[in-house]
């Protein structure tokens, strides 16, 4: 299914047309805000008007032959909910096939919007008639955490970008959305999925970071390049014994290529363990005496030095192993 973009006006319809009418499957995505702040002051349109202007154009995108109208409401969240209950039944009459509950400036906490979802759905005449959906900005922090509510409480199409790019602080991202419900789907989400081959995540995350010129934070959740690196040196341990005991998340389930096995990435917290891991990676085996006097060597390295590479490492070996000999 392709999906084209409008706003509630003939002339965007006409264009989604023209572009989607030889598609297999096409769908049109109009909105409309629903806000009183963006009534008075974008629209300059009154509630009855915006009412009309709604219904008249999923009318108008029906007659055109679209089968799948998305009608989406901008700024629901900060809207009343009286006003939303009843622009979405007549849209509904006129129409529309797909409902999108929009979380416009990131807003809502997410007990907030579940509920909004769960209001919807208990108020609003024909809401089983249509598909529910979500859309989330992360302005808080909070567009996974929400559009997972959303899915909690109802919604089935949710509304995505990789690496969660988007206006402001961005929208929902698609890999942590589609790892949340691959993860944890059948337990908590009541068995929903998506069928995303989630091997192509990291790649393809690369691919969008490499285009959009947008970097993404190294922290940054499931494709960040720290996302599967341990550093510290209870964790180091711990993944060394057992990777299940600080991954919850496989980093092969997203196409995650390690530089080193583990994903240890030695620094000041790191302990022993890690480190003769690290040496036996490089070709070295270190008896317990002399792996101990290296380790405080490179403690104190990895105090100056936040980075630790091959090279430093081989120097560090290279200044405990050649030493003179004193007769």
């Amino acid at each position: 299914m392709i999906c084209g973009l409008a706003r509630s006006t003939k002339e965007d319809i006409d264009r989604a047309w023209e572009s989607l009418k030889y598609a297999k499957t096409s769908m049109i995505h109009m909105f409309i805000a629903t806000s009183d702040i963006h009534m008075k002051y974008k629209l300059n349109m009154s509630r009855e008007q915006v009412v009309e202007r709604a219904r008249s154009m999923v009318t108008y995108a029906r007659s055109l032959g679209f089968k799948h109208v998305r009608f989406g409401l901008e700024d629901a969240t900060r809207s009343d909910k009286e006003f939303v209950y009843r622009i979405i039944g007549e849209v509904i009459k006129a129409g529309a096939t797909c409902i999108c509950v929009a979380d416009t400036v990131g807003c809502n906490l997410p007990n907030e919007f579940a509920q909004l979802i769960v209001d919807i759905k208990a108020n609003t005449l024909g809401i089983k008639n249509v598909i529910l959906a979500g859309h989330c900005h992360n302005d808080l922090g909070l567009a996974t955490a929400n559009t997972l509510a959303g899915i909690c409480a109802g919604v089935r199409q949710v509304d995505v970008t990789i690496n969660g790019i988007g206006e402001r602080a961005g929208n929902a991202s698609l890999e942590e959305i589609v790892m949340a419900i691959k993860c944890r789907g059948e337990e908590v989400l009541g068995g929903v999925y998506t069928g995303i081959n989630t091997k192509h995540i990291f790649t393809t995350s690369n691919m969008v970071e490499e285009y959009s010129g947008v970097k993404l934070q190294p922290h940054k959740a499931i494709v960040g390049a720290n996302a599967f690196t341990h550093e510290s040196g209870i964790h180091q341990d711990g993944i060394l014994k057992n990777k299940g005991t600080y991954e919850f998340i496989s980093a092969e389930d997203v196409g995650f290529i390690r530089a080193s096995e583990h994903g240890i990435k030695l620094g000041k917290l790191s302990g022993r363990h890690a480190l003769n891991i690290k040496m036996l990676e490089l070709g070295y085996n270190f008896e317990e005496k002399q792996l101990e006097d290296l380790f405080w060597r490179f403690k104190s390295m990895a105090g100056r030095k936040k980075n630790i590479t091959d090279d430093d490492l081989r120097t560090l070996i290279l200044n405990e192993t050649i030493q003179p000999q004193i007769a």
